[in-house]
């Protein structure tokens, strides 16, 4: 039998092992019962998901993106509150992990969209950073524009925003950072990456990225998410023999 502890301390260690300062409360995030046959993973905690973990006959529900962040409002009403209720009702446990599951250099978001695009990781998109939120690498062969947007397209099953000066010109090395990074293109361009990946896009990015003659690439926050709770999850329940069912709650941002 795999108790709530042993599985919430297993994730604990995988995951907080390496201090980073976040902007909410990671690890166990609503406590339920005791016992733990099954794992429903997901991107974000919405409403959805919790309703399909419940249908799911899951024990624990482990997210990304959970509750309490900072500087939102501490009441437990509306939205909130028909969320916990559901989990409490139902007596399921919620996990969840953020910037640690961003940079974990085996089950985190980079790393596992990089395995899934083909990059080679060579180093941190932040040199002055510890650890590095994004990442820099090489395609294994070098991709037009046109080419890695369709990779991005059939990898992700989104096609993503573009802004790109050059269709002709060739991608080789590429700098990424899953989620709202589109703020790291200065860190792409002191990087010398040909393109770079972010889940989110902003006004200001288009210009940077025109002006720079960087490949930009907004894939999707949800899209380029997706990964890193999929691995937690298939290592929990390998090492726990129990069973996990990943769900995808459907986000065009």
């Amino acid at each position: 039998m795999a108790t709530l502890e042993s599985v919430v301390k297993q994730a604990n260690q995988w995951m907080l092992e390496r201090p980073i300062s976040d902007y909410c409360p990671n690890g166990l995030q609503v406590e339920g019962r005791a016992e733990v046959k099954k794992i429903v993973t997901g991107v974000t905690a919405c409403q959805a998901l919790v309703d399909e973990a419940i249908a799911r006959g899951a024990d624990l529900l482990l997210v990304h993106h959970g509750y309490f962040w900072k500087g939102e409002a501490p009441n437990i009403v509306g939205i909130k509150k028909a969320r916990l209720k559901a989990l409490l009702q139902n007596d399921i446990s919620m996990l969840a992990y953020h910037l640690p599951l961003d940079v974990h250099p085996e089950l985190g978001n980079n790393v596992q969209l990089a395995k899934l695009l083909g990059l080679t990781v060579s180093g941190p998109l932040d040199e002055g950073a510890r650890p590095s939120i994004g990442l820099v690498g090489q395609l294994q062969a070098p991709l037009t524009v046109s080419e890695f947007t369709n990779l991005l397209n059939e990898k992700l099953n989104r096609a993503p925003q573009v802004i790109s000066n050059d269709d002709k010109s060739l991608i080789r090395r590429v700098g990424w950072c899953t989620g709202a990074a589109q703020g790291y293109i200065e860190k792409a361009i002191a990087a010398q990456v040909d393109a770079y990946i972010s889940g989110e896009i902003s006004e200001p990015t288009v210009h940077v990225a025109r002006e720079s003659g960087v490949h930009y690439f907004a894939a999707g926050h949800h899209a380029t998410e997706r990964y890193g709770v999929i691995a937690l999850g298939d290592k929990l329940a390998e090492a726990f023999n129990i069973e996990h069912e990943f769900v995808d709650i459907d986000n065009p941002v």
